[in-house]
């Protein structure tokens, strides 16, 4: 008897929440506030990338305005001349790629080694706390503050003198810390079951970072690459204390040779203050050949990720 009088109470509550109207609307409610947030979540998302990219759009409108007339085969081929008033950039577009290139052939092999030693290597403890802490620390430093430290070690107590090998030693400081964090990522990234598969056919540590996990990770490690290619071609604040000048007869023909450089170029033009008229299409037409060899050089890196990426799967 008991039992059949519980169950009869329970239908008889089931059957009166039901038939209120208090309990049941809570779900309908709750689908509406959903369908609200998703709504609301993707109208921010819709806004926010249709506002990047009309400001985009409009930078590169304005600049297109602004240096488009000064474009021209001998813009692109031609020293600078007659004060700068004159001539084009090839003399700045060669020592801008000279300066990637010393860079990058400092930065990238270190940062590597680094990641690999954090991500592989290192247990955890006090010194590699200490070498993260001074990683990122060097990633916060102002690039006009790397550009005194490079005057004052590269330049003076190296004395290696107002050169490339100065001014590219310098960048690649600036632009480490972003290659460490990618090729660390890339290497966390990488499945335990490939170091493990590798242990069991018996190859040895070394081996299976050489062998396995490198090449596993190294579209990851590429993507720091492009990055940092983008912000070296950029700066101004750096090369102008350590190895570029104002004006060069000639390209650098060796690593203790003073360069001209796209964005100190356009520093220089922009503050002159001497014939504004015929240097600012000049100006802005540099820094449209700027974008272009950042977008081409960004361009074959990501071709090269890609095509790795495939490889590897």
């Amino acid at each position: 008897m008991k039992d059949t009088d519980h169950e009869t109470r329970g239908e008889a509550l089931l059957s009166a929440l039901d038939n209120s109207g208090d309990a049941c609307p809570i779900r309908p409610n709750y689908a509406v506030f959903r369908k609200f947030a998703d709504w609301l979540a993707t109208f921010l998302l819709c806004s926010s990338m249709i506002f990047v990219t009309v400001v985009l759009c409009a930078i590169l409108f304005f600049l297109a305005a602004k240096g488009g007339g000064a474009l021209s085969w001998e813009f692109v081929t031609e020293p600078p001349r007659n004060g700068m008033t004159e001539g084009g950039i090839i003399t700045p577009i060669v020592g801008t790629l000279q300066l990637i290139f010393v860079s990058m052939c400092f930065a990238f092999p270190v940062g590597v080694v680094t990641a690999v030693y954090f991500n592989e290597y290192a247990r955890g403890g006090t010194l590699k706390k200490s070498l993260r802490l001074a990683m990122r620390s060097l990633a916060s430093i102002p690039s006009v503050v790397l550009g005194l430290f490079g005057l004052a070690f590269f330049c003076t107590f190296l004395r290696f003198g107002t050169s490339l090998l100065s001014a590219g030693l310098t960048l690649g400081c600036m632009v480490l810390p972003t290659i460490v964090t990618a090729s660390e990522t890339a290497l966390a990234n990488v499945p335990q079951d490939y170091r493990d598969a590798a242990y069991a056919l018996g190859a040895t540590e070394w081996q299976t970072i050489y062998g396995v996990v490198l090449p596993s990770a190294f579209p990851g490690i590429i993507t720091g690459g492009i990055l940092s290619v983008g912000r070296v071609a950029g700066e101004t604040a750096p090369i102008m204390f350590t190895g570029a000048v104002f004006f060069a007869p000639g390209f650098a023909r060796g690593v203790f040779d003073s360069v001209m450089a796209l964005p100190y170029h356009v520093y220089v033009l922009a503050t002159a203050g001497t014939n504004i008229e015929k240097t600012t299409p000049l100006q802005y037409g540099t820094i449209l050949v700027l974008l272009a060899v950042v977008l081409g050089i960004s361009m074959v890196g990501m071709a090269a990720r890609s095509r790795l990426r495939k490889d590897v799967l």
